[in-house]
């Protein structure tokens, strides 16, 4: 019999998320849509004076893959410069495709999506959103 798809883990991440949140004066903004399955999602971003993260917001319509990995980014995002999270996207999308390499952040509670190509778009998505925010705020 196969493992569940969302796991009781993937879950609860999914339902971790914190409501929705426009940052004031924040640094840069980016807004992603995922072609393979419609997720959407706003990041804003306010950077310290080293150009990492100090605060995050996000606006997240994706399925709960999407919104859990929006989630562990959104608790390991802080202190991050823009090259850690771009090396993270990087390793995501590795480790989704079949990589042996952990992508770290936590991101490993969604394994069960490894093989469910469908869904790898949404995950990446959160991580493609901050790191676009970053790169229009510096």
């Amino acid at each position: 019999m196969n493992a569940p798809l969302y796991t009781t883990e993937i879950l609860r991440l999914a339902a971790s998320l914190s409501d929705p949140l426009q940052l004031e004066g924040a640094d840069g903004q980016a807004e992603l849509r995922s072609p393979t399955c419609g997720s959407r999602i706003t990041t804003t971003v306010k950077l310290d004076e080293e150009e990492r993260v100090e605060a995050l917001g996000q606006q997240v319509h994706a399925c709960a893959f999407g919104q859990a990995s929006a989630a562990l980014l959104e608790r390991g995002a802080a202190g991050r410069s823009r090259d850690e999270v771009s090396e993270a996207l990087a390793q995501l999308g590795s480790w989704l495709d079949g990589g042996d390499a952990e992508p770290g952040w936590g991101l490993t509670a969604l394994a069960p999506a490894r093989s469910r190509k469908s869904r790898h778009g949404a995950i990446l998505l959160p991580f493609g959103a901050l790191l676009a925010a970053i790169e229009s705020a510096t």
